[in-house]
Parts: structure tokens; sequence; C-alpha cells
């Protein structure tokens, strides 16, 4: 038995092993490849230059996680952010050194133009040829899935669209009675009963076995894992706490004891200096160029109507506590009391030139000092009015769970279509929806297409008064 299970074990280090490394050598290699095929096309000699080159990009360019699990949209949009980041990275440093000169202009143009689509059709082909690779191999292993639950039927929708996995889902075993007997991807593949579940899994040589019975169901669950003692099988139990709400969910440890993250910000440790350092570098270079844009308007505002030339208003920050972010003002008003009315189209309390300022967000440039003192970023869910945060934290589920990071100028809800006024609860909810996306799914480079949608969006959007 020991030998099967080193055997079994064996096998699912190796299909690990392939699937993440090829997913992370992927880039750097096809990148290389790619500088060498059209300097090879414009017959240019490769020599020292090209592989001092080749070099210093294969150490740059290693995506950190494999790209073999994402979507295809994710996978376009982050090849596209990092190929442009460190190709500006290259120039940058190329042209200040000179080294750039040591390269045909047209052999760099050409590289720069054909990597992406290179970068993705590679990593497609990938995505295509890894299962079947791993099939030849003896990688594909067999799972069951033990519970009738959204874990369970999520696991295995999650095995069946990703096939590079190398992991087949072959059916279900419970007792207990469910509506969900009915869903056809249930009735097809419902091999027993939880008692019949050892001996199918001894004679059929399941590799894994996903027990995703509700947590209040702990002595089944005791009992099955003695009938399973005798089986050679990986045993994972996925509890009913992951159909919940998760924001950044994963495993952690405290003091050598399994603990489980339920909502936590995704900027702990390497990635809060991430987003900290890509916010001081951005809003000192941003403010600098735009300095002269904000002395203009600043003289705008104070000529155009009474009052002061900075709006100052409470909002909530990271964790929920108070901060005065800066605007332009906009209006004839600077409410900021217990009840605040959001802006709408053809309101009254709009000066002309305010009007200009809000249509083209201009009269937000101030909050680029906020992110330099550390109070907001560049990119997260826009902060409220201390009492639009009081009303929508008794209305819509989950609302205060934006604040586990800090505000931001632009944010995720504001290039999907929810920028400007929210008129009602359902568009206050579709905006928080898409707030807690960028909480479970952030990264640098989503972060980038944030800020270049925000600035393409921004000339031509009509939701903003």
């Amino acid at each position: 038995m020991l030998s099967a299970l080193g055997h079994q074990q064996s096998l699912l280090r190796s299909q690990l092993s392939i699937h993440s490394l090829l997913g992370i050598f992927l880039d750097p290699l096809i990148i290389i490849a790619s500088l060498f095929g059209v300097a090879f096309f414009h017959e240019e000699t490769i020599d020292a230059p090209y592989v001092i080159l080749a070099l210093i990009v294969f150490s740059l360019s290693f995506p950190g996680t494999s790209r073999l699990n994402d979507r295809f949209r994710k996978l376009l949009r982050d090849i596209v952010i990092s190929w442009v980041m460190l190709a500006a990275i290259l120039f940058f440093f190329g042209y200040a050194s000179g080294y750039l000169n040591q390269f045909s202009q047209q052999v760099m143009l050409s590289w720069f133009l054909v990597t992406p689509t290179v970068l993705v059709a590679a990593n497609e082909m990938a995505r295509r040829l890894v299962p079947r690779i791993l099939s030849l191999e003896g990688y594909q292993r067999t799972a069951v899935i033990v519970g009738i639950s959204e874990t369970g039927l999520r696991l295995t929708k999650h095995f069946h669209d990703k096939p590079y996995l190398g992991t087949r889902v072959i059916g279900f075993f419970d007792d207990r009675d469910s509506q969900r007997l009915n869903d056809p991807l249930v009735k097809r593949n419902l091999l027993g009963k939880m008692d019949m579940l050892a001996e199918f899994v001894r004679k059929n040589g399941i590799d894994l076995i996903y027990i995703t019975l509700p947590m209040t169901t702990q002595p089944r669950i005791l009992a099955l894992l003695e009938d399973l003692r005798d089986t050679t099988a990986s045993i994972y139990f996925a509890p009913d706490i992951f159909v919940t709400d998760l924001i950044q969910g994963q495993v952690d440890d405290v003091a050598g004891m399994p603990v489980v993250a339920v909502c936590d910000t995704p900027f702990n440790g390497v990635n809060g200096l991430i987003k900290r350092g890509s916010d001081i570098i951005l809003s000192l270079l941003i403010l600098v160029l735009i300095a002269p844009i904000m002395l203009a308007i600043a003289i705008g505002v104070k000529i155009s109507s009474p009052g002061t030339i900075l709006f100052k208003q409470r909002r909530y920050g990271v964790d929920g506590k108070e901060i005065i972010v800066y605007k332009f003002r906009s209006m004839t008003v600077c409410e900021d009391g217990a009840h605040v009315t959001q802006a709408s189209k053809n309101d009254k309390r709009v000066t002309p030139f305010g009007a200009i300022l809000r249509r083209t967000s201009l009269d937000e440039l101030p909050q680029f000092i906020n992110v330099l003192q550390g109070r907001m970023s560049i990119v997260g869910p826009r902060p409220h009015a201390v009492a639009h945060n009081e009303l929508y934290r008794k209305l819509i589920r989950g609302y205060m769970v934006r604040h586990k990071v800090k505000p931001g100028i632009t944010g995720w809800a504001q290039v999907s279509g929810y920028r400007g006024e929210t008129d009602t609860v359902d568009k206050m909810q579709k905006r928080i929806e898409y707030d807690l996306e960028y909480l479970r799914h952030w990264s640098l480079g989503l972060d980038l297409w944030i800020i270049m949608k925000t600035i393409l969006i921004v000339a031509r959007d009509q939701h903003a008064y």
C-alpha cells in the first residue's frame, strides 16, 4: 500500500511540476525565440548584444504564476500589459545607456509588435496540448465527489472547464435527498450511497476524493474517513464555508494550526509593497506632469464662481476610517453633513466651469495628492461620502468589505460602466459587485489595465455630471 501511495503521490507531483514549470518558463522562452526569430528574418547576426539582451529579457519576463489557468480575456490583457511594461523598461534603460544603438530599429520594432501575438498563440496552444501530454504520460487522474452540494458542482465544473489540470471527475456519492438530484449532471453521474464509496475506490483505482459535505455532518465525515483508510486515494475536504463570499480566501498557518481566511485584504506582505510603491511612483510622475493643468484649473475655479478652490469631503478610507478627500470645487455648495445629495444630470448646483471639470474628471486631479499622502490609491473602490456609506451599508450585503483596501481615484466598477450617479440601490449594488471582484482578483496587471481603460473612456463617458 505504501508503494502504491508513493507512486500516486509521485504522479501528482510530476503532473503539477509539468504544468507549473511550463506555465512559468513558457513566456521567457517564447520572448527570446521571438527576438532571435525576428533577427534571423531580417538577416541580422545573433552576436553578443543579442545574447545579453536575451539574458536580460529572460530574467525580467517571468509571469510569477502559470497563465495556463487564465481565461482568454485575462490572458490577453495580462500579456499585453506585461509586454508593454517590459518593453518600456528595456527602451528606457537601453536609450539612456546607449545600448539600444547596438540593434536595428527595424528588428526592435518588429519584435515589439510580433511578440504579444506569439505569446498569446503559444499560451493557447499549451493550454490545449498539456492535457493530452499528461494523458499520454499517465498523469491523468480520476476523482469522485462526496456530497451533492454547490461546492461539489463547482469543483466538477472547474475540472471539466480546465482539462489541462489533468483531473477527470467520474461521479458523485451521497446519501441525502437533494433537489440537485434533478440536475442532469448529477443524474448522469450519481454512483451510489456513501457506504459504497470505499469499495468503489478500491476496485476502480480512484486517485482523488473530494468531500464536500456540510461542516455540520462531522460524525458522518469521520466515519467515511475511517472507511477510506484502506485505500490509496488522496482525500481533500472542501467544506461548505467556501460557498460564502470569500475575499482573498486562502489557507494560512498560525502556530502550526491551519486557519482559513474568509475576508482579507490582497495587500499583505510583498503585494502591499508593490501596491504602495507603484502608487508613489505613478502619483509623483503624474503630479509633475499635470502641475500646469492643475494651476490653470485652480485659477478657473476661483474666477468662475465664489468659494474655495478645493472641495474637501469626509470619506471612508481603508478599514472604514474617515479620511479627507480633495477635489476641485465644481458646485456652488460644499455638502459634507449627515445628508449629501448626489449630483444628477442638469444639476443646478453645478457651475458651468464645474460641469466641464466633472465631465472630463479633471475635478479629481487633486486626489493624486491624497495618493501621495497614503490616504488613497490610484486604483481601488471609489470612496463615497460618509452619509452614503451609512445609508448603503444597511441596504447592500457586503458593502463595507470594499473598505478592506484604500479607496481609488478610479476603479474596476468605473471602467465597467458604473461611473457617475448611482440613483438606485440596484446601480450601487452592481458597483459593489465590481469592487468586490477587484478585491478577489487584484494584480498589478489589473491595476494597469484599469488605468489604461480609464484614460480611454473618460473623454467619451456620459455618466459623470
